[in-house]
């Protein structure tokens, strides 16, 4: 074979290869080196706690679990077999059955959430007044206003709907009968002392914890100060081409998204929008919570650790329609370069069935509209079988599967050393990447991964050969990678501070 011949027989394979599902040509703008601009349009307390620091009873938000020991028995209210029958007082310590989920109303005003998700309410087929949990949907009679003590925030008394306080007559009988006001003393058996179990700090929690009043101004501001233009200056000024951006549901209803969300977020995309043209910087938009919430966490906007997404036809194609949405908004723009059509769903709650019945609905909506934005599929959290995407989606092509990647949430990494740490990544998340690369399947992209880990007082320099070492390994991946997240309280999740501090570096 000549020259010539070989030269053109080594380009026609190549173009073959990189026109082959998800594979990409020389001039794709691949692979990515993305920030996460996390805690801006979805809500994460752990990112900026701040947010939350003046609502009213900010610790009893949504999805709150709420233990009540009554002070005359000396033990805890529990729903007895999870739910579906009476509320006693006879446990002696604490566990999951014991929590009461809370469905906030206003700051005094609540409805209480039990384990198998019956409400808990009067017995209204009874005598009126014995407390049950056996209502599926909370009304009147589910609704409960909490006092404080002012000078004890942990003692409460519960008023029920009837007008009169929960007390506590035997281990086996609550009820809301109690029209005294005796004080706050433990011979008084309408007192219990209240406890919690942390709570949620997600966009449902701020906006229906500072209400509809207050939380229209507290999000336009978050909005437009946590992230500016400035912002992707440096970004672009840094060595890093792309911003994955998490989004809501809810997003798709600006400005009237349904309470207690509300609107200007789709604004404060369109901004994103704007400068990320201005200084050519691509964008991958990430569904970061759909509908029902997918994994029950506060990123997706859970309201109370439920995890009901993909449940229904119903929910799967809600969130199509805010899929489509949003790529015909921004088709025409030249930074949209990737819609992310959900993130982290979590296996079992999320069957693969039902997700990739919606990855296939969601892969049509992009396509009606864009024949170039890459369409990323998000790996199962949970127990799974990590190539179980790679099938379906060599089917379609300019598709990624999104895998994260932490040293972190496992007991695991709880005492690994900084050197342990490094070798992991060096070894077990090459041999992980390498695992789900198929020649001819989808692109490989790590959506998330951070400087952070469990290492206790690691040097600077550790902190350098952990982030390099990710940086090595992670680049190996064809779609490329983004780094959570631009902004933080906490110092290393933050890339701004990483990269002022020396310890990444592009």
């Amino acid at each position: 074979m000549n020259t010539k011949s070989l030269f053109i027989f080594s380009i026609t394979c190549f173009c073959i290869l990189s026109t082959s599902n998800g594979r990409t040509g020389p001039n794709d703008g691949l692979p990515v080196r993305a920030v996460n601009l996390g805690g801006w349009l979805v809500t994460e307390g752990w990112i900026k706690p701040s947010l939350f620091d003046a609502i009213p009873n900010k610790d009893l938000l949504d999805g709150s679990g709420v233990h009540l020991k009554s002070v005359t028995v000396g033990k805890y209210l529990c729903a007895e077999t999870g739910g579906g029958s009476i509320i006693v007082a006879n446990r002696s310590s604490v566990s999951t059955w014991e929590a009461f989920s809370l469905w906030r109303i206003n700051e005094t005003t609540f409805n209480l959430r039990v384990f198998n998700r019956q409400f808990v309410g009067l017995d209204s087929h009874g005598n009126g007044v014995d407390i049950v949990a056996i209502a599926n949907a909370p009304s009147q009679i589910q609704t409960f206003h909490v006092d404080r003590n002012p000078n004890d925030l942990n003692r409460v008394r519960i008023r029920a709907s009837n007008g009169f306080y929960l007390q506590v007559k035997s281990e086996e009988l609550v009820s809301a009968d109690y029209e005294g006001n005796d004080g706050w003393g433990d011979d008084n058996p309408s007192v219990f002392i209240l406890s919690t179990n942390g709570g949620l700090q997600g966009e449902y929690q701020i906006t229906n914890g500072y209400g509809p009043l207050l939380a229209p101004l507290v999000m336009k501001e978050h909005w437009n100060t946590y992230i500016v233009e400035d912002d992707f200056k440096f970004i672009k000024e840094n060595g890093f081409n792309a911003v994955r951006i998490p989004v809501g549901w809810w997003i798709a209803s600006d400005p009237n998204p349904p309470k207690p969300y509300v609107g200007g977020s789709l604004q404060a995309l369109d901004n994103a929008f704007s400068w990320a043209e201005k200084y050519r910087i691509k964008v991958i938009i990430d569904l970061h919570a759909a509908p029902g919430s997918q994994n029950g966490w506060e990123h997706s906007a859970s309201r109370d650790r439920s995890l009901e997404w993909g449940q229904t036809d119903e929910n799967i194609q809600q969130t199509v329609d805010v899929i489509e949405f949003l790529t015909a908004r921004y088709a025409k723009s030249p930074s949209l370069f990737a819609m992310e059509l959900i993130n982290e769903p979590l296996s079992p709650g999320v069957s693969l069935d039902s997700l990739t019945k919606y990855y296939r609905a969601g892969l049509e909506a992009v396509r009606r509209h864009s024949q170039t934005a890459y369409v990323v599929l998000a790996d199962r959290l949970g127990p799974h079988e990590p190539r179980e995407l790679l099938d379906f989606a060599k089917g379609f092509t300019k598709v990624a599967i999104d895998v994260h990647h932490y040293n972190l949430f496992s007991p695991m990494f709880d005492n690994l050393s900084a050197q342990q740490n490094i070798d992991y990544v060096n070894i077990n998340r090459a041999q992980q990447l390498s695992h789900i690369t198929d020649p001819n399947g989808p692109l490989v992209f790590v959506g998330e991964w951070t400087a952070a880990w469990r290492v206790k007082d690691a040097s600077k320099e550790d902190y350098e050969r952990y982030a390099a070492a990710q940086l090595r390994v992670f680049g190996q991946a064809q779609f490329g990678w983004a780094y959570w997240t631009l902004k933080n309280v906490k110092e290393h999740w933050s890339l701004e501070w990483v990269i002022k501090n020396g310890i990444i570096k592009l």
